[in-house]
């Protein structure tokens, strides 16, 4: 099985670039279950119904956030009801909308994606580690996939080395910089730091560079505004064998 991880998708710009290459991809790299981090995909960062239903319909099957999460409340209510629209499972439950993983039923075998977020420079969560036990002990399916939202590049690849053999493939996303460090651990979970963004090749993390400059010279507020001009999307490939659940190839690619 073919699993795409495709790096935080940055604003409609970021939208717009993934429709226009992501059928390709899916039908050239055989494609199966196609995951996208959206929690920026709504211009001025967040997720909104109408960018979550955008990805959606571009072909996305299931999307994660992170702690951009919840700045749009009217999307709120969409957590709720959509299944595939997933928020790190380490929120606290009973007071938070939505969920943190999912089942993907593709017939013959179920894939379950679960999202978290790292605590290192994060907001104060719940023991990621604690939960992803407890969701590892409840999930039925042989395959599982896991998009850590993390700061600290030790925190991914400390949890990597908790999980392995016990999730098919860990990828990591935030920092909207792809890393080159992508391997097959030991006991068979694929893995990659950070898998990059989906956007403005020409910016600051998806913002104007000349924004981003003025906010770390001037110490002030400064409203940013998203990049323009040639996008670039950050993806990594995992092929998983359906009957172990564990990763045998992995392919890190950036789409322009």
């Amino acid at each position: 099985m073919n699993i795409l991880a495709i790096g935080d998708v940055v604003g409609s710009i970021g939208c717009r670039f993934l429709r226009q290459k992501l059928p390709d991809l899916k039908k050239r790299e055989e494609i199966d279950l196609v995951i996208a981090n959206g929690e920026n995909s709504a211009d001025g960062n967040g997720i909104t119904p109408s960018s979550a239903n955008f990805l959606f319909d571009s072909g996305v099957n299931i999307i994660t956030a992170g702690n951009h999460t919840f700045r749009r409340k009217e999307c709120y209510s969409f957590f709720d009801s959509s299944e595939y629209l997933l928020r790190p499972a380490n929120y606290p439950n009973g007071t938070t909308p939505g969920h943190g993983f999912a089942l993907y039923d593709f017939g013959f075998t179920k894939a379950a994606v679960i999202n978290l977020m790292g605590c290192m420079y994060m907001d104060n969560l719940d023991d990621p580690y604690r939960v992803a036990d407890d969701i590892l002990k409840r999930v039925d399916a042989k395959i599982v996939v896991l998009d850590f939202h993390a700061e600290a590049t030790a925190e991914k690849l400390a949890m990597a080395y908790y999980l392995d053999g016990r999730v098919s493939a860990m990828f990591g996303t935030h920092t909207h910089v792809q890393t080159a460090d992508e391997r097959i651990f030991k006991n068979g979970t694929g893995y990659i730091t950070d898998v990059g963004m989906t956007g403005p090749c020409e910016s600051v993390l998806g913002v104007r560079p000349e924004l981003a400059i003025k906010k770390f010279k001037e110490k002030l507020p400064v409203r940013f505004e998203l990049a323009d001009g040639k996008c670039k999307m950050d993806c990594i490939k995992f092929t998983v064998d359906s009957l172990t659940g564990k990763t045998v190839d992995i392919k890190r690619m950036e789409i322009t």
